[in-house]
């Protein structure tokens, strides 16, 4: 059987890369970063230094203000390799009747794409684990701890941080939210054009945000007090900012720190994106890269077989000032 067509890399990457109906595990993250294939293993970032200036002054037939070509360097960054495994023995497939109309071929399919769907959720939330990164600044290793790119490091740029200060009645939400705004608005200038922001915040910071007396007290006036009696972690706009709770987490790590938050501008073409490189087999060399691949060999003595399945993604985010971590 798994000789047979339905089993070669091509039709393996397909199966992987083909979502079923009730199996998406998207979340709101995702929806923030461009995805593409490259066709290498590296992917570089093109950085210009020249800003705008102003043109002074001078009599007319005076020499002209003289503009230099652009000054610009390249950051490279290497795509990382995430491959899972799984085995699939003869004895999980002896004595496997097909069903009604199946064939036994169809039915040994099934047992493979049940395997693929799996690691496929593994890698789903590994690539999701990294744009979390690529939006903190530090994309990390499975462990929590390990940092595989550091962002800022790479750029030679420090992480813009602003303080809420929620722990006083008497701060201005408000004022401190247009603060954090004008830093990334400055860290984008002339780049891009900001349509929007989404704060993504930890539990404690989402919590003492919500409850601060600045906030509560606007919202009271707004809409007759319904702030108070709403469940707001799915998200509300305040400052022309849209606030989320996340408190993604995998075994004992955590995506976002709880008393921090991260403000990230919407609009801002390839500001965070994902890079996906081909896999590294003969037959997906130079090829544009997909989001999964897989494929399959024999055990020794034709026991059973051996079955991968395997990403080679980047997350980045191309301008990493642009997007402010906020301390509670």
């Amino acid at each position: 059987i798994y000789n047979s067509d339905a089993f070669s890399a091509a039709s393996l990457t397909n199966a992987i890369n083909f979502t079923p109906e009730g199996q998406r595990s998207s979340t709101f993250v995702d929806s923030l970063f461009e995805s593409e294939g490259v066709t290498t293993t590296s992917v570089f970032i093109e950085r210009e230094h020249d800003g705008l200036a102003l043109v002074p002054d001078a009599a007319r037939g005076a020499p002209g203000h003289v503009v230099g070509g652009s000054q610009r360097d390249v950051i490279p960054f290497k795509t990382r390799h995430l491959p899972t495994r799984a085995t699939i023995l003869a004895d999980q497939v002896q004595n496997v009747r097909a069903f009604g109309s199946e064939t036994e071929l169809e039915t040994v399919m099934g047992l493979v794409g049940k395997r693929l769907l799996k690691m496929r959720g593994i890698l789903d939330q590994t690539i999701r684990f990294q744009r979390y990164g690529a939006i903190s600044g530090k994309l990390l290793d499975a462990d929590g701890q390990t940092v595989l790119v550091d962002l800022f490091q790479q750029f030679g740029l420090q992480q813009q941080t602003h303080a809420m200060a929620l722990g006083v009645d008497a701060t201005k939400v408000l004022n401190k939210i247009i603060e954090a705004k004008r830093k990334a608005e400055d860290a984008i200038a002339d780049s891009g054009i900001i349509t929007g922001y989404v704060a993504l915040c930890g539990r404690g910071f989402f919590d003492a945000f919500t409850n601060h007396k600045s906030t509560t007290d606007a919202w009271n006036r707004y809409q007759d007090g319904q702030f108070l009696r709403s469940d707001m972690r799915q998200g509300f706009v305040f400052g022309e900012v849209e606030w989320r709770e996340d408190a993604s987490k995998i075994g004992g790590v955590s995506f976002i720190g709880e008393n921090d938050a991260y403000l990230i501008p919407r609009g801002v073409a390839e500001l965070l994106v994902t890079k996906f490189a081909p896999a590294g087999y003969m037959d997906t060399v130079n090829t544009e890269g997909q989001p999964y691949y897989a494929s399959q060999e024999p055990l020794p003595h034709n026991k059973g077989i051996d079955l991968e399945a395997q990403s080679n993604p980047i997350s980045l985010c191309t301008r990493p000032r642009a997007i402010i971590k906020l301390t509670k």
